[in-house]
């Protein structure tokens, strides 16, 4: 790895570190590398609700900071019951503690992306647009996507996950908070129903063409059908 690429360690739930990390990141200062620490904080877990997650939200990102020298930090609060970052309730948590940190400090942000649903279902691109459109208007920098299938499954994660997120996130760059927030609350109104009933989705070797690396042609029909429906919520993608 060249010094300019990012180096990731991990705090541990909630707001601890090994003396393993310590050392990694002892070694990427001296070499003059970029640090990226993320910690995902447990919503329902030992910290409790939305208000009380937040709170751990920006209380780790500061840690990041001024504990562990991160030159940006990677959050994404998940769900204990449901281990995924788009649920209603934990992208309450990243919309507010990101905001909370942007209108206050000048520190690089990231959030990651754990949809509950997999590859090739339009279910997943929805997840995808919702946490999109909630993480560039709250001001994060950089977003980090997509563990698709809560990121648990061998090869359930493709590049049309990506582009879905890159696509919106270019959209709500120009949206003001009060309109993101309204296509939000119709995107997930629109699938918090159906966790317990969430598609699998299919392997990248299911959805793609691994000698071309493109996706087939099912894949990109659920991707322009879950396209039009976004279009029919208010969301002007090409």
């Amino acid at each position: 790895m060249k010094p300019t690429d990012s180096h990731e360690v991990s705090q541990l739930n909630e707001l601890k570190i090994d003396n393993m990390s310590l050392v990694m990141i002892s070694g990427w200062l001296h070499n003059g590398n970029v640090i990226m620490v993320e910690q995902m904080p447990i919503l329902g877990g030992y910290i409790g609700g939305i208000e009380e997650t937040a709170i751990c939200d920006v209380a780790t990102t500061l840690a990041s900071f001024t504990l562990l020298n991160a030159s940006y930090h990677l959050s994404g609060p998940i769900h204990i019951r449901w281990g995924m970052t788009t649920s209603r309730e934990t992208l309450q948590v990243a919309g507010h503690s990101a905001a909370a940190i942007d209108a206050n400090t000048d520190l690089l942000i990231a959030n990651q992306f754990y949809t509950i649903s997999g590859p090739c279902t339009e279910m997943c691109l929805h997840e995808i647009a919702a946490q999109a459109l909630l993480d560039t208007a709250s001001g994060r920098e950089l977003l980090s996507g997509c563990a698709s299938a809560k990121g648990v499954l061998e090869d359930y994660t493709t590049g049309m996950e990506a582009r879905m997120l890159g696509e919106v996130a270019t959209l709500a760059a120009g949206m003001s908070v009060d309109e993101v927030n309204r296509m939000v609350h119709k995107i997930v109104r629109g699938y918090e129903r159906r966790y317990l009933t969430a598609p699998q989705g299919r392997t990248f070797q299911e959805c793609y063409n691994v000698k071309t690396v493109l996706p087939t042609k099912e894949h990109l029909k659920i991707y322009d059908s879950a396209c039009d429906t976004l279009r029919l919520l208010g969301l002007d993608l090409p």
